[in-house]
């Protein structure tokens, strides 16, 4: 009888390991195609289980969680989405996550491994941490200003903190509200397919994913490179420039909207913006040389991200010396983001360094606690010392008492460069109104704000469509928003 009991049990312990060894063929070997199965639901219904953490902007989310009661528990909602929608981007349940939304998925979601006070548990039992929070450098009273300068008109703003690179604005008209994506019914497929289908493309990030002709804006590069490179030594010396000025190895006359413009100075070509100053400046400084500094500001560099991905700016090296002479006054090939050229003039504000740009000061746990903060950013010398304190200058004499004045700021140095953006076959599209700039408060000891504004679609008659006055009203309302602004806990 002893013999029967022992071989049963025997045979109990053989199908309780091979009950062991199957589940563990399940939940191991098998495990990660049976979680990327399209039937698995579970990771879609764990990832909506917990509310996401937040986005913060001055201190204070303007992104939350709505309980639906349903499988997917809790569904994303925006406040002020259209206004911060550039930043945040979406989190849908039927088409995933954009902009900040993706790059900070781990962090939003609870997935990060430094969300989970025992990692090795979690990576067995496949369970999620509570969301933690994601804090902006995003300034709320200059957002808000960019988004009511640029109101109904298409087109991208964006402003840096010269000394830190810290992004101040991010703003694209026309917007959306992400809120409408949100969900999984038939009203977020309704709400994609009609954004997706809208002509003016709402969901274009224009800030930081569009890129234009930088038109004028781009002569501050170009007289960078003349004068680090020795071409030009005395900003009040004549150029020896021709106008109209035949492009080298055509019969193309290339002319100018200012009368002032023959032999003109630096600093006068510089304030009024002499097409035919600063393309022969552009031969003369020669592919290289126009290269390196254009490279060194920032273009030619597909970059790390803000976090989230930034498209390439571009400056040409193939070409001749006629498309050099266009490139040279930001035509030809010549393409920038808004915030490249942002960046570009933050440069010329902190003594001609570069500080990489960035939108998330740091990442917490949902109690508090820090995760990672953005710590130093690289740095690069766009231009050397001196000739960065020349480019003040001319920026000053821009608004102070040339085509800029609708950007000057009270109680404030304020620098900035015009730009009319021809494109378009045969330059027939309706010229982009460009103005770059930076400020400094009185009681200020450096630069606090460089901004870019490009508007598209500029309501005037083409003839009147410059930097000027489309762009440079939007620039000053938001350098007068952060002078303005008293120092408080993170988010002004």
């Amino acid at each position: 009888m002893t013999r029967y009991i022992r071989h049963a049990a025997l045979f109990c312990a053989v199908l309780l390991l091979a009950l062991l060894v199957n589940a563990a063929r399940v939940q191991v070997v098998e495990a990660p195609a049976r979680e990327a199965s399209p039937a698995n639901r579970r990771p879609e219904i764990a990832r909506y289980h917990e509310p996401r953490g937040d986005i913060l902007v001055g201190g204070r989310p303007v992104t939350g969680s709505r309980d639906t009661d349903e499988q997917l528990r809790h569904e994303r909602t925006y406040a002020d989405g259209p206004l911060y929608a550039p930043v945040t981007g979406f989190a849908s349940q039927l088409y995933g996550t954009s902009l900040l939304e993706r790059a900070e998925d781990g962090v939003l979601s609870g997935s990060d491994r430094m969300l989970a006070p025992f990692p090795l548990w979690n990576d067995l039992t496949r369970a999620r941490g509570s969301g933690g929070d994601v804090e902006t450098t995003i300034h709320p009273a200059a957002q808000r200003a960019a988004f009511r300068g640029l109101g109904s008109r298409k087109g991208a703003v964006a402003a840096v903190e010269p000394a830190t690179g810290r992004i101040l604005a991010l703003v694209s008209a026309p917007s959306y509200d992400p809120q409408v994506l949100s969900g999984n019914g038939a009203a977020a497929a309704r709400a994609w397919a009609r954004l997706n289908g809208d002509p003016d493309k709402p969901m274009l990030n224009r800030a930081v994913r569009q890129t234009y002709p930088p038109g004028s804006t781009f002569k501050v590069v170009t007289a960078a490179a003349a004068l680090d490179a020795g071409v030009i030594r005395d900003l009040h010396a004549p150029t020896d420039s021709p106008a109209p000025y035949t492009l080298p190895g055509t019969t193309t006359r290339l002319t100018n909207e200012s009368e002032d413009c023959v032999d003109a100075s630096l600093r006068d070509a510089f304030r009024w913006s002499c097409n035919t100053v600063f393309a022969k400046l552009g031969v003369e400084v020669g592919v290289r040389d126009m290269a390196a500094t254009a490279e060194a500001f920032g273009f030619n560099d597909a970059g790390p991200g803000i976090p989230f991905p930034v498209a390439r700016s571009t400056f040409d090296t193939s070409v001749d010396r006629a498309q050099l002479a266009l490139s040279s006054i930001g035509q030809y090939n010549t393409r920038a983001t808004p915030l490249q050229m942002a960046t570009v003039a933050a440069a010329v504000a902190n003594g001609g360094l570069v500080r990489s740009p960035y939108l998330v000061e740091r990442t917490t746990r949902a109690g508090g606690g820090t995760l990672r903060t953005a710590g130093p950013r690289p740095v690069r010398q766009a231009m050397r010392p001196a000739t960065a304190v020349k480019l003040k200058r001319l920026m000053r004499d821009v608004v102070e008492r040339g085509t800029g004045r609708n950007a000057a700021v009270r109680g404030a140095t304020v620098g900035g460069k015009t730009g009319t953006a021809q494109h378009g076959v045969g330059n027939a599209g309706t010229p982009y109104a460009w103005f770059v700039s930076w400020a400094q408060g009185d009681r200020d000891m450096e630069s606090k704000v460089a901004v870019a504004v490009v508007v598209e679609d500029a309501s005037a008659r083409r003839g009147d469509i410059t930097g000027g006055g489309m762009a440079a009203p939007i620039a000053r309302a938001v350098m007068k928003a952060v002078l303005d602004s008293r120092p408080g806990r993170t988010g002004y």
